[in-house]
């Protein structure tokens, strides 16, 4: 490691609460100024490499990613949010002689080395790995890998065990619909290997959960049993499949893991036939995955009358979905499925689907796949049958906590991540979100409290992202919106779309309008967002000040 420092700025070129990424020999690195101080970091995001200067920075020391709602403390390059899977390098900055001086090793400024290991307080050396009880995590996810870094970014010592129903360690599922990416190395944040030597972790791949004996604090594995102090359920969600005939067809496919992209990507082929029921945000991500393809069809049968019409509205469903038209995407529009046909030639296989629309009217389409995406359920069935949790799951599965993720009645047990039905801030209305960051931050918070031994109340506001054409970005909880404020066309796929409750934006969406949803999600998350009247007359929330010294006590 070589060390340099070099000159990247006048001092009087950064002014308080700017950001600039300056060069620095063959790579480049973010200064961030907040009052009188100065700080210098990788200028790359850990999770995708988003250029962070085009982020957003608060005047408590948080820089948000401008993609994908990472975030991270510019003083120390720590990591605050999710999804980021690693933390920033941190470099010395000082003034001298009126110019901004850096001192780093050249080669961690670079896009290629923009990310270090986490800080960890403690690796879980004290215990080997695989004695002693300590805390034990049902699930593989998003929710459990951030569980895993952040006990031990807080400094829990105690043997950490991990018991996942699928074959490998957590990988980025957000991957799978977007670029149907089929090889799990490619999409693993870590491997079982580094997990075990860098975080004293027991990592049980492939190894399915049967029950929990919360009266001997267990969990049931097959006819084995491993023991619990505290207990993290993060299990995840199971793909549906709609109740009618046809079904379990052989080339009937959902996605969730890696094999089930794999079936997809073998059966989507030049010339064939492929319907997909239902337009969710997977269905159609998919849908944009294999577009290139060369397939005879691509039919989408969704209820709505346009695609995403629920969380986005007709106007910014209706841009999607003429997109999607000019790609070759055959929509059926406010339509029911009535059963999948078997094909002539090999009754294993589907060979058709029938569809009534709201007319009436019944087509038959033929098919050489069909994938479901209707949704997932909590995959909580481990749990219907454990006594302990008769009152806190309910009809759809989904398990009750409290606002620092605790299951309700139950000591020291978590929820996170889909199966989580937990109070909205603000609201205390309860529900279950479905995404990628939300899993992974809850699961910060509950590493945080469990290492801490003090509650963290969950407030972080929901950030996801869809590739439809464009970026689509979204923060916030829409549910129940009554007004929707648009800037811009999105038949361009270029706008900004408020979506309004009661007179107060509850949500943001947008495309090509960075960083306008990573700055939402901050007013958002400080109770400084201008109000639906403010946003109809013109107000940008680009010009409400964070960032500054003079914005800390709003801030703080």
């Amino acid at each position: 490691m070589s060390q340099k420092t070099i000159a990247v700025l006048d001092a009087s070129e950064l002014k308080d609460g700017e950001m600039k990424e300056v060069p620095f020999e063959d790579g480049k690195v973010l200064l961030s100024r907040l009052g009188d101080k100065i700080h210098a970091t990788s200028a790359f995001c850990t999770h995708y490499g988003a250029p962070l200067v085009k982020g957003v920075l608060t005047a408590d020391g948080r820089v948000v990613c401008p993609w994908h709602g990472a975030c991270f403390n510019v003083c120390t390059g720590d990591i605050e949010d999710a999804p980021a899977p690693t933390a920033l390098h941190s470099f010395k900055a000082e003034i001298v002689g009126g110019k901004i001086n850096v001192t780093a090793d050249p080669a961690s400024t670079t896009s290629a080395n923009k990310s270090r290991q986490p800080k960890l307080l403690a690796t879980g050396s004290s215990v080997p790995v695989g004695q002693g009880k300590g805390v034990v995590i049902v699930g593989g996810g998003s929710g459990a890998f951030h569980a895993i870094e952040s006990l031990r970014e807080h400094g829990y010592n105690g043997p950490v065990t991990v018991i996942s129903k699928e074959p490998y360690t957590p990988i980025d599922r957000t991957k799978l619909s977007k670029a149907l990416i089929t090889d799990p190395s490619k999409l693993e944040w870590r491997s079982a290997a580094d997990l075990r030597s860098k975080y004293g972790v027991d990592f049980r791949a492939g190894t399915e959960v049967t029950g929990i004996d919360v009266a001997s604090k267990e969990v049931i594995v097959g006819t084995g049993r491993v023991h619990y102090e505290t207990l993290i359920l993060a299990s995840g969600g199971v793909p549906r499949r709609l109740p009618i005939e046809g079904k379990d067809l052989a080339n009937v496919l959902t996605l969730r893991g890696v094999e089930d992209a794999k079936k997809i990507d073998a059966a989507v082929k030049e010339g064939k036939r492929l319907v997909v029921i239902g337009s969710s945000f997977i269905s159609m991500e998919l849908v944009v995955a294999v577009t290139s393809r060369k397939l005879a069809s691509i039919d989408v049968v969704g209820q709505e009358e346009v695609p995403f019409e629920l969380v986005l509205g007709k106007e910014v469903g209706a841009g999607l979905k003429k997109f999607h038209e000019s790609k070759g995407i055959k929509f059926h529009p406010q339509s029911k499925v009535d059963k999948i046909i078997a094909s002539e030639s090999d009754p294993s296989l589907a060979g058709s689907v029938v569809v009534t629309s709201s007319s009436g009217q019944s087509t038959t389409l033929p098919a050489d796949v069909v994938v479901m995406g209707v949704g997932v359920a909590p995959a909580t069935e481990y749990l219907r049958n454990s006594k302990g949790f008769e009152q806190v799951v309910d009809r759809t599965g989904a398990v009750q906590v409290d606002e620092y993720l605790r299951v309700k009645g139950l000591e020291n047990v978590y929820a996170v991540g889909d199966i989580a039905l937990y109070p909205q801030p603000g609201t205390s209305e309860s529900r279950r979100i479905e995404h990628w960051n939300v899993a992974g931050n809850q699961g910060r918070a509950v590493g945080k409290t469990i290492a801490e031994g003090k509650g963290q109340p969950f407030v972080k506001v929901p950030v996801f992202w869809s590739a439809q054409g464009q970026q689509l970005r979204y923060c916030g909880v829409g549910a129940g919106y009554d007004d929707v404020i648009i800037d811009g066309n999105p038949e361009e796929l270029k706008f900004v779309a408020y979506y309004a409750k009661g007179g107060k934006i509850v949500a943001v969406a947008s495309m090509q309008k960075d960083p306008i949803v990573v700055k939402a999600s901050e007013l958002l998350r400080l109770g400084l967002m201008p109000s639906a009247a403010e946003i109809k007359a013109g107000k940008d929330i680009l010009s409400v000040d964070i960032s500054s010294i003079s914005a800390k006590p709003k801030v703080a």
